[in-house]
């Protein structure tokens, strides 16, 4: 495959990372209709050149082109371009082009990806409200402490009285973040530096995404989406021809979760020795139960691919679901926070006004 066995450069695009998703769907699934309609590749690369409007991606298809026109494999082209076609697109046109089904894998990879796509779309949908609701409680939080907590302390020093306990603690704190600012602002950066820090190394990254799989929901959502992603991956590579070997070691780097991905690449040696892939995947704590069945009735059939299609439309839907309970969960728990952390400000603040007709007698 062009991946493994062809020596390209690859060619850098600005640009072309934030992009990629957007670009790369629409193409593949006109390059696959044109195709189908008797186009050549040649022509239906030139045709989307010349209709593509970002400039850094019409770069990449005159790139192509003029690789076609020099007698090089489509495969080799894609694979100068390793930010915006990953391994497993490059494998999978590699085994389409040898099977002849280029038309098809390419038809094959627009579904595969707009699937994926639109499963992220559904995971960051639901995690958008919790964040913006959090955030925003911060930075009210952070607003009352650093310019309404001192006029309140101001105004009640002036008659000369003590203040209550969580009043004092909040104007210590207040006080402490207007005129140690440097203090905070370099604490929370090297604490972030540091946890990028560890998370970029093996093990930190591992441990990681050991916890987020033991987390209560989150861990459930981790696994589903991933079992999902990995389902419709290999079931997408199998169909074209990709050899199961190299369609795992693949899948297995796509999959964003350590803990998953070493699994995987421990059922890929299970299959070098001989094992079939439910027995191989089989005893993995991070893969379902129900997953490694519906495997096992897939072999036994002959239809191991549209088996893992069928799991991977089961996922899906349990993802949506997990995704709605876990919507459900957040909204009292924000409430929750919300009343704790701004009504706790709020009640500080307003305690010594409680005290006011006392002081002023006294």
């Amino acid at each position: 495959m062009a991946s493994a066995t062809t020596q390209v450069n690859t060619i850098r695009v600005s640009g072309i990372g934030a992009i990629k998703k957007k670009e790369l769907i629409p193409f593949t699934r006109q390059m696959a209709s044109m195709l189908n309609a008797g186009m050549s590749i040649l022509s239906a690369i030139s045709t989307l050149e010349d209709q593509c409007a970002h400039p850094g991606f019409r770069l990449v298809l005159r790139s192509l082109r003029d690789n076609i026109e020099s007698g090089l494999p489509f495969s080799d082209g894609l694979h100068q371009f390793p930010k915006v076609f990953d391994d497993m697109y490059v494998n999978m046109v590699a085994a389409g082009e040898k099977s002849g089904q280029f038309a098809a894998v390419l038809k094959r990879l627009a579904f595969m990806m707009d699937a994926s796509a639109r499963l992220l779309r559904k995971v960051k949908s639901a995690m958008a409200y919790p964040l913006v609701v959090l955030s925003l409680a911060l930075i009210i939080a952070a607003g009352l402490v650093t310019f309404v907590v001192p006029v309140f302390k101001d105004m009640f020093e002036g008659f000369g009285a003590q203040l209550p306990g969580p009043t004092q603690a909040l104007v210590t704190a207040s006080d402490f973040i207007r005129k140690q600012w440097y203090y905070v602002i370099g604490g929370i950066a090297v604490v972030i530096f540091g946890f990028r820090k560890w998370l970029a190394s093996a093990e930190g990254r591992y441990k990681f995404d050991q916890l987020l799989l033991k987390l209560p929901v989150f861990g459930d959502l981790t696994q589903k989406v991933a079992v999902a992603r990995f389902c419709r991956l290999f079931a997408q590579m199998l169909s074209s021809g990709v050899p199961i070997l190299d369609a795992m070691l693949v899948v297995a780097k796509s999959m964003g979760n350590k803990v998953i991905e070493s699994s995987i690449l421990s059922a890929r040696s299970g299959i070098e020795q001989g094992n079939t892939l439910s027995s191989s995947l089989e005893g993995k704590p991070s893969l379902p139960l129900l997953m490694i069945r519906m495997i096992a009735a897939g072999e036994k059939s002959g239809r191991i691919d549209e088996m893992l299609e069928s799991i991977a439309d089961t996922y899906d839907d349990e993802v949506e679901t997990t995704l709605a309970t876990l919507t459900s969960l957040m909204e009292p728990f924000l409430m929750v926070f919300l009343g704790v952390v701004i009504g706790g400000i709020v009640i500080a603040m307003f305690l010594p006004i409680f005290k006011l007709g006392t002081v002023i007698s006294g």
